[in-house]
């Protein structure tokens, strides 16, 4: 059986759509290990409960980044997984540990990207006015979100709408689509191939998979 590594920064509902679809079968493969750069994300807890490892690494007792990443990527390795999932981790990525994982990395983002890299995309989608926004499961790249996309996931963004309407509508469809990407890469469906994502052997379209 395939594993997976997650790595996690607070909550982890994501987490937890992902552990679920492994147990009920909608994903070939097993978590292996939980990593977090915060020892306090409840998502450790998650873990912890469904009998996985959980490890947290504080950034503050290692000199820079790549230090960081050096020892995360052996703790990782230390499980060898065939693939390393972002799970609402929130530390850019250095570029040694984005080549070491290289094909093998996947992120998702609250947005429907390329719109709305980095921080707060729901406030900037409310703040803007949008009446359509998203998420987006991607091959991670060195450039920040900038990956090749998967498969997106719209939501509407009604006029009275709060940021916590829709973080809970756009957290609904990533716990649904997460799973799904994952489950194409653990059967051998889903590959990045010259900088593209290919799925069934062909390659997707920038906005990624779309149902005809």
């Amino acid at each position: 059986m395939k594993k997976l590594v997650v790595l996690i920064s607070g909550n982890g509902s994501n987490l937890q759509s992902i552990l679920d679809a492994c147990t009920s079968g909608r994903i070939n493969g097993s978590v292996a290990a939980v990593f977090s750069n915060k020892a306090s994300a409840f998502g450790l807890t998650r873990a912890q409960q469904a009998g996985i490892p959980a490890h947290a690494l504080a950034a503050t007792e290692y000199p820079d980044r790549e230090a960081f990443d050096r020892q995360l990527m052996q703790e990782i390795d230390a499980y060898a997984p065939d693939l390393v999932v972002l799970a609402g981790y929130m530390r850019i990525l250095s570029s040694a540990f984005v080549t070491h994982y290289h094909d093998r990395l996947l992120n998702i983002h609250p947005s429907l990207l390329p719109k709305y890299p980095g921080l707060h995309t729901h406030r900037q989608a409310l703040a803007n006015g949008d009446t359509e926004h998203g998420t987006s499961v991607h091959f991670v790249t060195e450039e920040l979100d900038g990956g090749p996309v998967i498969l997106q996931a719209r939501v509407p963004v009604f006029a009275e709408d709060t940021e916590a309407d829709v973080i809970a509508r756009v957290q609904h469809q990533e716990h649904a689509i997460y799973p799904l990407v994952i489950g194409w890469f653990i059967d051998g469906r889903l590959q990045m191939r010259e900088g593209a994502a290919w799925l069934d052997g062909a390659p997707l379209p920038a906005h990624g998979y779309a149902h005809d």
